[in-house]
């Protein structure tokens, strides 16, 4: 049973209906969310204007997601190409 529970972002179901063709990394991602809800304090804190946010690299692409300590949950904000998570406004 996971520590925490998970919420998604719109933003996040859109990314990840793009990759529905990609099977592989579609359950990496799930396999890494697993992990994720299990400990999510082990991943590496974002800067600046996503300095709430943490972010883990999964191949080549890199999940974004937001730790609610208070409500024990995990936000699920994004899952993009490394090239174009960061440029988002």
């Amino acid at each position: 049973m996971p520590k925490y529970i998970s919420r998604t972002m719109p933003t996040f179901k859109k990314d990840c209906k793009a990759l529905k063709k990609r099977h592989d990394l579609f359950e990496r991602l799930t396999s890494k969310i697993e992990e994720i809800l299990e400990d999510p304090s082990h991943y590496k804190n974002l800067r600046n204007v996503l300095k709430n946010r943490q972010r883990v690299h999964i191949g080549s692409y890199v999940l974004v997601f937001e730790v609610d300590e208070e409500k024990k949950r995990v936000v699920l904000h994004n899952f993009k190409h490394h090239d174009q998570i960061y440029k988002q406004p």
